[in-house]
């Protein structure tokens, strides 16, 4: 008989949710920065384990939210973990139980009454063995995980064990999608985190929050490639300034960068289109957040 089911991935931007989800897969479905909050959407990421399916959900960081689009970001997390099998709470173990942490033990109560929760302490690799023994005794005083994992998200250890176990946790029920799958994301939408990742990348630290990427058109051409137009849009006029660069060498670099990577992740050819666009009130616009698989009405105060 075979298994699938949902796998929350949720915690504090910057926990490695991403990393893992990526880990997990066996591919980069999932931006992945040195950022935090880069995630702004449910993400899912598909595993095969035996003979389950696991459809990982790589949720935006829980955060304390200031504006609409935080509000948005934070209710998709929840929802996220409230539509899961299993919940799986990361966190770094170098900065422990911090406030935000605290936070979200609080809130993850009612969420998961009758759900299955998962601890796992990510980049271990930082911290000796006896701060992390404290701080696995500390994480399950405060809340009943059923089990904790030690983990490495970017090195990979302790991923085999914990996929392995979450595997064994899902409902027996058919593959919810082709075996061949690892995304639950349309083409059009990995097209346009992947340039936003590189502008994440190549940006300073404040301005990543004030775009967003839009895959405005994909043309399938007969030679087999594909033809891909996309809009990013910026608050202000000095924000385009900064993306476009000296003489345009900054977007240049942004696109080709963005080019590659989606040549390797379709195995063909990409023709990539980017263009700048000053948009000042995105943020306050539902078709955007429609695009970026957000609720508007989540932003609601």
């Amino acid at each position: 008989m075979t298994k699938a089911g949902f796998i929350a991935l949720i915690g504090e931007p910057n926990a490695g949710k991403s990393t893992l989800l990526n880990q997990m897969v066996g591919a980069k479905v999932s931006i992945v920065t040195h950022k935090v909050q880069t995630t702004r959407t449910r993400i899912r990421g598909v595993a095969i384990e035996g003979d389950a399916q696991i459809v990982f959900v790589d949720t935006p960081g829980l955060f304390k939210p200031r504006r609409r689009l935080d509000r948005a970001m934070v209710a998709a997390a929840w929802g996220g973990a409230a539509d899961a099998d299993v919940i799986v709470l990361l966190i770094e173990a170098h900065r422990g139980m911090t406030e935000g942490v605290e936070r979200i033990l609080a809130e993850l109560g009612d969420i998961a009454e009758g759900r299955t929760v998962a601890l796992a302490i990510n980049k271990i690799d930082r911290v000796k063995a006896k701060e992390l023994l404290s701080l696995s005794q500390k994480m399950n005083d405060a809340f009943t995980f059923e089990q904790t994992f030690m983990i490495s998200a970017e090195r990979g250890y302790g991923v085999n064990d914990l996929r392995g176990w979450l595997g064994d946790k899902l409902p027996e029920g058919p593959w919810l999608y082709p075996e061949d799958q690892i995304a639950d994301l349309p083409m059009r939408m990995i097209a346009a985190e992947m340039t936003r990742e590189k502008l994440t990348l190549r940006l300073h630290q404040e301005l990543p929050y004030q775009l967003t990427v839009e895959t405005e058109n994909w043309e399938e051409r007969k030679d087999g490639s594909a033809r891909i137009e996309q809009v990013i849009y910026v608050t202000r006029d000095g924000h385009k300034g900064i993306v476009l660069g000296n003489k345009g060498e900054t977007i240049k670099a942004i696109s080709k960068a963005a080019r590659e990577e989606l040549e390797t992740f379709m195995g063909r050819r990409v023709h990539l289109f980017c263009q700048v666009k000053v948009r000042e009130k995105w943020l306050d616009e539902a078709e955007r957040y429609t695009e970026m698989g957000l609720d508007f009405k989540d932003g609601n105060a």
